[in-house]
C-alpha cells in the first residue's frame, strides 16, 4: 500500500521548485526556509511530515513524501497546488493520502487534494509556543462563522456601544451604565429563558388552537384576564399604604392579588385538561394534579402573606362567624396566628394530597384499559 504524505505549504518561498518529492528533498527544503527564516512555522510542518513518513513505514506502509505549495494571487496559488497534486497522485499512483498543515488557510485546500486521491487523515501541527494563540485563533473562527452566535452577541455588544455616547448627552455616565446593563440583563433572560422561541411559535400554535377549536384558548385568555385583574388589585391595594416596609407591601400585593392569580392558574389548567379530555381517549396525570397544585400553592401563599400581616398589624386576627346549622351551632371565636396558618398549610396539603391521589387514579384507569385492549 502506497501513502503520499503531502505537506501543503500555500505561500511557500520554494515554490518554484514545487513538488519537493523524497526525503532528501525535504530535508533540504527544511535546511534552507529554516536559514531564510528560523521562526516560520512551515518548518514544524515539513518536519512533522517526516515524522508520520517514517510511523507509516514502520507499520509497513511504502510512503511518499511531498510538499505542494503556490505563490501569487489566492486563486493562482491553488490551481498550482491542484496541477502539483494531480502531477503527484499520477506519478505515483498512491492509494490514500495523509495532508499535513500548519494553519487554517493550508487547511482549506484539503478538498483539493480530497478531489484528486483518498485522504485518511489530516494532521494540523501547532507549534507549542503558540498554541493558546493558535486555539484562540480557532475558537475566534469558529465564533465568527456561527451566525446565531454573531448574532446573539455581537448585535447586542455592538448596539450598546452605539448607545453609550447616545445616552451622555442626555444623562451622566452612571445612569447611561445603568440603562445599558439593565437592557443587556433584559437581553440575556430574554435569551436565556427560551422567550424568543416561544414568541415565535405562538403565533402558529393560537392559529392551530383556533383551527383546531381548543378549549384552551379560552380558558388561556380568562387565565390573562384574571392575572391581569390580580395584578391590578395587588398594585392598588399596596398603592394606599405609602411608604410602608418593602417586606409588608409584597406580603400585602401577595395577599390581594394570590386570589385572583390562583383562579387564573385553575382556568387555564382546566381548559388543558378539557383538551386532554377531548383529544384523548386517557388522559395524563399531569395534566389532572394541575388544578390541585394550583389551588394548593394559592392556599400556602395566601396563609403565609395573612400571617406576617396580621403579625405586623394589617389587620386584626382573623374571626369565624357563628352558625346555626339546626342541630349543631357553632358559636363565634377568633383564630390566633398559629392556628390560621396551620389551616391554610394543611389547606394546602390536603389539596395537594388529593390531587396526587385523583391523578393515580386517573393514571390507574388508563394502564388498566391499555391492557384490555
Amino acid at each position: 500500500m502506497t501513502t503520499l504524505v503531502v505537506c501543503i505549504d500555500r505561500d511557500s518561498p520554494v515554490s518554484d521548485r514545487c513538488p519537493v518529492v523524497g526525503r532528501q528533498a525535504v530535508e533540504s527544503t527544511i535546511t534552507e526556509t529554516g536559514v531564510i527564516d528560523p521562526e516560520d512555522s512551515r518548518i514544524n510542518c515539513l518536519l512533522e511530515g517526516l515524522r508520520v513518513a517514517d510511523d507509516l513505514e514502520a507499520d509497513g506502509d511504502d510512503t511518499v513524501v511531498a510538499v505542494v505549495g503556490g505563490g501569487g494571487d489566492a486563486v493562482g496559488s491553488d490551481r498550482e497546488i491542484a496541477r502539483q497534486t494531480e502531477s503527484l497522485v499520477s506519478d505515483y499512483q498512491p492509494d490514500s493520502a495523509v495532508v499535513v498543515v500548519d494553519s487554517a488557510d493550508d487547511e482549506r485546500l484539503v478538498p483539493i487534494i480530497e478531489s484528486r486521491v483518498r485522504v485518511d487523515a489530516v494532521d494540523r501541527v501547532v507549534v507549542r509556543q503558540a498554541r493558546d494563540i493558535e486555539s484562540t485563533y480557532y475558537l475566534l473562527k469558529q465564533f465568527l462563522a456561527d451566525e446565531e452566535l454573531r448574532r446573539t452577541v455581537l448585535v447586542p455588544v455592538g448596539i450598546a456601544l452605539l448607545a453609550f455616547p447616545l445616552l451622555l448627552q442626555f444623562v451622566d455616565p452612571t445612569t447611561a451604565l445603568g440603562a445599558i446593563a439593565a437592557a443587556l440583563g433584559v437581553f440575556l433572560i430574554y435569551k436565556g429563558l427560551g422567550i424568543d422561541v416561544y414568541l415565535s411559535r405562538l403565533p402558529g400554535q393560537i392559529r392551530e388552537a383556533l383551527y383546531s377549536g381548543q378549549v384552551s384558548l379560552v380558558t388561556y385568555v380568562v387565565a390573562g384576564g384574571l392575572s391581569i385583574v390580580g395584578i391590578f388589585a395587588g398594585a392598588l391595594e399596596i398603592s394606599s399604604f405609602g411608604s410602608t416596609g418593602l417586606f409588608i407591601l409584597a406580603n400585602r400585593f401577595l395577599f390581594e392579588s394570590v386570589p385572583w392569580l390562583t383562579a387564573a392558574a385553575l382556568a387555564a389548567s382546566l381548559g388543558r385538561l378539557l383538551d386532554e379530555l377531548l383529544q384523548r381517549e386517557g388522559i395524563r396525570s399531569a395534566y389532572v394534579n394541575l388544578p390541585f397544585g394550583a389551588v394548593a400553592v394559592g392556599l400556602v401563599i395566601r396563609g403565609f402573606s395573612a400571617y406576617f400581616l396580621e403579625r405586623a398589624g394589617v389587620f386584626g386576627p382573623f374571626r369565624v362567624p357563628a352558625m346555626d346549622f339546626g342541630l349543631v351551632e357553632v358559636n363565634g371565636f377568633s383564630m390566633d396566628l398559629g392556628t390560621r396558618l396551620a389551616s391554610f398549610i394543611l389547606a394546602g396539603i390536603l389539596v395537594a394530597v388529593v390531587g396526587v391521589r385523583v391523578a393515580a387514579y386517573v393514571s390507574q384507569n388508563d394502564i388498566e384499559a391499555e391492557l384490555v385492549d
